[in-house]
């Protein structure tokens, strides 16, 4: 008897910027998958391995050096860029592939439309979608889209620490480039929600776009 083939996962996004609620979101999605019966993984990038490490380090200003004068050094945002990708492509190799392949949905806070509109902030964008152009298409992505203003009043009220893109000013340009992206540039099947309404609501117009997809 020829054993049962597996179903393969679907690949779900979550995008936003800071403070668009996307982690409550993916978490609320995975739970009802779970309750639903079907396999779900949650994940993020940048990852919680070496590559992804180095990036969330770089961001909160651990790993920004202080010469003698007292100035930090900065990293430069091309390096930036390309760990992002390269976290990404090992994030596909080692979790994302494997559990799709399994049959367990994957949902992701952030993939390759986050690196379109945050580092294109100050890299070229044909550079950007270049170094990401092996990470394939999620078969969908939710796009929580909120004012930059409402998003910074959201962290100022839960983060004691910001990481160096959370900044109002660079929300805003990132709240463009998203604008750009995600019709222009973006792979895949692609829903706005606005991110300004509640909680509860937000949630149910994520379970209605993935019961579609599923």
């Amino acid at each position: 008897m020829a054993a049962k083939k597996v179903r393969r996962g679907r690949f779900i996004v979550f995008e936003g910027i800071d403070g668009a609620g996307t982690t409550t979101q993916m978490d609320r999605l995975v739970n009802w998958l779970r309750n639903r019966g079907e396999l779900a993984e949650p994940t993020a990038e940048p990852t919680t391995g070496p590559i992804g490490t180095m990036i969330r380090q770089i961001l909160g200003g651990r790993l920004i050096s202080k010469p003698s004068g007292g100035t930090p050094s900065g990293i430069d945002r091309t390096t930036i860029a390309l760990l992002f990708a390269a976290d990404r492509i090992d994030h596909l190799q080692n979790e994302i592939e494997p559990h799709l392949a399994a049959g367990r949905h994957v949902v992701c806070d952030r993939y390759v439309l986050s690196s379109m509109a945050y580092q294109a902030v100050d890299v070229d964008l044909k550079f950007v979608r270049a170094i990401n152009q092996k990470a394939p298409a999620p078969d969908l992505t939710i796009f929580i889209k909120v004012s930059p203003e409402v998003a910074m009043q959201r962290i100022a009220t839960s983060r004691p620490d910001r990481d160096l893109f959370e900044t109002l000013p660079f929300q805003r340009k990132v709240a463009e480039g998203y604008a750009a992206c995600a019709e222009a540039y973006r792979d895949g099947p692609l829903v706005t929600l606005d991110g300004e309404v509640s909680i509860d609501r937000v949630t149910t117009e994520v379970q209605r776009a993935v019961e579609a997809l599923l």
